[in-house]
């Protein structure tokens, strides 16, 4: 399902987007310290995808889709294949979660912000929203930059305190009651709002707009524990029991003595002290989509000679939209790729860079490393997943 370019030539038009900023200042003023408006944070900003295509996004199965409308003081919430029969005139909005995963053009808006690290970046949403269209007041614990497309919204962002009430105006929307604003402004076609965890906000439409959300979510401590935890279980990795054969007789059968606490709890620990199985758990966990992958399998599958021989032609190979690559430098020929890891000859080890930081891969950009059957058997393998595609 996958809306592709139709040449090389509409490809890099749609890849041409570039920020009027330093991303170096902006990390050091204002990253997960304070939220911020920057005025044409894009030149001559044009949106990506249309409403029409992302409405028809909004109505595959697939994809991750939400309705919502204000009736006065109701709220009304649903849930994608969305219809757009008999919709209001005004104060509805529409969003489609991880657009970058389903159309390339929408998909280029994340490549001016891969100056932080991959492995933050959750997806981009995209909202079309009708004149007063929104969600409501709310909190996110996620980094956001906001990209106004097309029309104006109006923008609220309030400081960052704990004690926000919360405001049950419908079950899927989590808002909060309204807040003091800090910032307070209309933002227009090319501007950005970032908003860092924390931070209360409400937006809503003047005119029917277009918005670009590119979010940034960090793992939790329990989401950490959790994975690790299975990892464990799924690898028998201690599975010994607690052992004391200088275990005392005692008269308080019931407690639970200091020491042996302590043994238990040095037994737990003891799982961490094998840093080489915490990264290969950590590339895995990391690695590991959240939202639905826009796969098709190749049908026929490729040969090696093949894939070498289209490389070697000139031709271009691209990375799924959303597809999750990652490597460690000091390991780089371990490669940790949709939750799978995949091991290379230590010779190999620049391939991390074309397939996990690159979006496209040609032979100008490999050079010797075509030439190496280890290198194209694993390009040819991730090629017949789906993973990586010819560039039309």
């Amino acid at each position: 399902m996958r809306i592709i370019s139709t040449s090389l030539s509409a490809f890099k038009s749609k890849t041409m987007y570039q920020l009027t900023f330093s991303f170096e200042a902006f990390l050091a003023e204002f990253w997960q310290k304070k939220p911020t408006i920057i005025k044409g944070g894009f030149n001559k900003f044009t949106d990506p995808i249309s409403p029409d295509e992302l409405a028809g996004l909004a109505m595959e199965e697939e994809v991750d889709s939400r309705y919502i409308a204000k009736h006065g003081n109701e709220w009304e919430v649903k849930h994608g294949p969305l219809t757009f029969d008999n919709v209001p005139k005004d104060n509805w909005s529409f969003v489609v979660q991880a657009a970058n995963h389903w159309h390339e053009g929408a998909a280029s808006l994340v490549t001016p912000f891969r100056q932080l690290p991959n492995w933050l970046f959750d997806d981009l949403m995209i909202s079309y929203s009708t004149p007063g269209g929104g969600v409501g007041p709310h909190i996110d614990q996620y980094d956001v930059f906001i990209v106004q497309g097309s029309g104006k919204r109006r923008w609220r962002v309030g400081p960052q305190k704990e004690d926000y009430e919360e405001k049950h105006g419908h079950p899927a929307l989590r808002q909060i009651k309204d807040f003091e604003p800090i910032l307070d402004d209309v933002l227009e076609p090319g501007d950005i709002l970032y908003i860092p965890p924390g931070f209360p906000h409400d937006g809503y439409a003047i005119e029917t707009a277009m918005s670009f959300s590119i979010g940034f979510r960090s793992p939790k401590k329990q989401e950490l524990l959790s994975s690790f935890a299975d990892y464990v279980i799924a690898n028998e990795v201690g599975d010994v029991h607690y052992h004391n054969p200088d275990l005392p007789a005692r008269k308080t059968p019931g407690a639970i003595m200091a020491s042996e606490r302590a043994d238990m709890e040095a037994m737990m620990r003891s799982l961490l002290d094998h840093p080489e199985m915490i990264k290969q758990w950590m590339g895995e966990h990391l690695s590991q989509n959240r939202h639905e992958l826009d796969i098709i399998a190749a049908d026929p599958p490729w040969q090696a000679a093949e894939v070498y021989q289209f490389l070697e032609s000139g031709e271009v190979l691209k990375r799924l939209g959303g597809l999750r690559a990652f490597y460690y430098p000091e390991q780089p020929h371990q490669l940790f790729i949709n939750g799978e890891s995949y091991q290379l000859p230590e010779e190999c080890g620049t391939a991390a860079t074309y397939l996990c930081d690159a979006e496209t891969i040609s032979q100008d950009k490999l050079g010797k490393l075509i030439d190496h059957p280890a290198f194209i058997a694993l390009l040819t393998q991730l090629i017949n997943y789906g993973y990586w595609y010819p560039v039309e």
